[in-house]
């Protein structure tokens, strides 16, 4: 538990978000992450990344303690996520269970949820572990247009508190695709050096939504991330990271969204996904 634990709170990104290990075991895990303003929206609604970042983080701590030490170093291979209501202005807790158990990988799900018993999010995940096996090459990301039209909101999305927090910045945002970039900042990384995933996920949530706003256009609606799939390919260096975002699909208000997140040094892709957003008129 106390290796576990030391991962859980003592790396950088986690202790930027103040999330607290309550409980591990090779059953399961219970994570509690009380408010903070560093972690919201506009009207203290708990980021997306956030929840997210709980299922990595809940998946990858019950990995830990199922495969061992010896699994290192561990990455989450997949996670699908499923956002069902806000959490406005409270704490959240996140309960882990291993799902099965197999000889390089764990499933797991994660349901976090406000203290009361309000469902907040649902992940269900598969983690790695590859015993000590050099991360694979990714492929490279092929970019986009390479047009730098931010729109009206793109300059606007620093200012949200946890988008600010993580340095992300919009340099595209118009005509359907977004293009973000996230610096490396020592509260986005982990022990070993790397940007911790729940960063990545942050970025690829964000890069998906203004991705869909970008086709949209702006406006005074009401918005939110419905749900998310992202492949993680492996874990991601301690560069800065861009993200690509282009909205291939859209149904009145729910739109469908592909990202790339690759290091802006050699443009190997670290993650990739499908964010699915849903923009009320």
């Amino acid at each position: 538990m106390e290796a576990i634990q030391q991962w859980v709170e003592a790396s950088p990104y986690g202790r930027a978000l103040g999330v607290r290990l309550e409980h591990v075991s090779e059953a399961g895990a219970r994570l509690r992450l009380p408010y903070s303003d560093a972690n919201s929206n506009p009207g203290q609604a708990l980021h997306g990344g956030c929840a997210a970042s709980l299922g990595a983080i809940g998946g990858q701590a019950v990995a830990r303690a199922v495969l061992g030490a010896d699994a290192a170093p561990f990455h989450t291979a997949q996670m699908q996520v499923a956002y069902l209501a806000a959490a406005i202005g409270e704490e959240v807790v996140a309960e882990a269970e291993l799902l099965r158990k197999g000889k390089q990988m764990c499933f797991v799900s994660v349901d976090v949820s406000t203290p009361d018993g309000k469902p907040i999010a649902r992940t269900v995940s598969t983690v790695r572990g590859r015993f000590g096996a050099a991360p694979a090459e990714t492929y490279r990301s092929p970019g986009d247009h390479g047009d730098a039209d931010p729109g009206v909101m793109g300059p606007h999305i620093g200012r949200v508190p946890f988008i600010g927090n993580r340095g992300i910045r919009v340099e595209h945002m118009t005509g359907g695709t977004s293009r973000l970039v996230m610096p490396v900042l020592e509260t986005n990384t982990e022990h070993a050096g790397g940007i911790h995933e729940g960063a990545v996920l942050a970025l690829l949530d964000t890069a998906g939504a203004m991705a869909s706003w970008a086709e949209s256009g702006p406006g005074r609606y009401k918005a939110s991330t419905a749900s998310m799939q992202i492949q993680n390919l492996a874990p991601a260096p301690k560069a800065d990271l861009v993200a690509y975002g282009r909205c291939v699909q859209r149904d009145e208000e729910m739109f469908w969204s592909e990202v790339e997140v690759a290091s802006q040094q050699d443009g190997r892709v670290c993650a990739r996904g499908t964010v699915l957003y849903r923009i009320l008129t």
